[in-house]
Order: structure tokens, then C-alpha cells, then sequence
């Protein structure tokens, strides 16, 4: 296998949740690269792409006192489960 021409990189950031108040935030490192493999009989050329992970934190935020799910419930219900 030998590379043909230069390698692609390129940073690539992510954000998910993780919980009430909390987010996921990782960077990825994309890579691509030309390549050709050769055998005795071709050369085959193919594109490799790989994705690696460099880092990965939680972000924490304030945490409520309180934490009210209500979904499903019209606005007249939610009042009476508040008060």
C-alpha cells in the first residue's frame, strides 16, 4: 500500500445530552487518505476515511431544586400539580 497524494483532516465537534443540566461534548479527528494497493497482477485505488476520538468532558450545570415532567397534561393540570 502506498498513499497517493496528501492525507484530509478536518476537526469535528459534537454536543449530546448526558442528564438534567448536563451535555456530552466530544471532538472527533476525520481522516481521509487516497491510497493505492498494489497486487501483482492491478493496482486498486480506494479511499480509506477513519474517524478517532480526541477528547471527551462532561459539562455540568446547575441542578434544579425541582424537576416537573409534565408531559401529556394540559395547562389546567399542570397549575393544580404545582400549587
Amino acid at each position: 500500500m502506498m498513499t497517493d497524494g496528501t492525507v484530509e483532516t478536518d476537526l469535528r465537534s459534537e454536543f449530546t445530552e448526558a442528564g438534567i443540566n448536563q451535555t456530552l461534548h466530544r471532538i472527533y479527528l476525520e481522516v481521509k487518505c487516497d491510497v493505492n494497493i498494489l497486487t501483482p497482477y492491478q493496482t486498486i485505488k480506494e479511499t480509506i476515511y477513519n474517524q478517532v476520538l480526541l477528547v471527551e468532558g462532561v459539562i455540568i450545570g446547575n441542578i434544579p431544586d425541582t424537576y416537573y415532567h409534565l408531559e401529556g397534561l394540559n395547562d389546567d393540570q399542570n397549575m393544580e400539580m404545582i400549587e
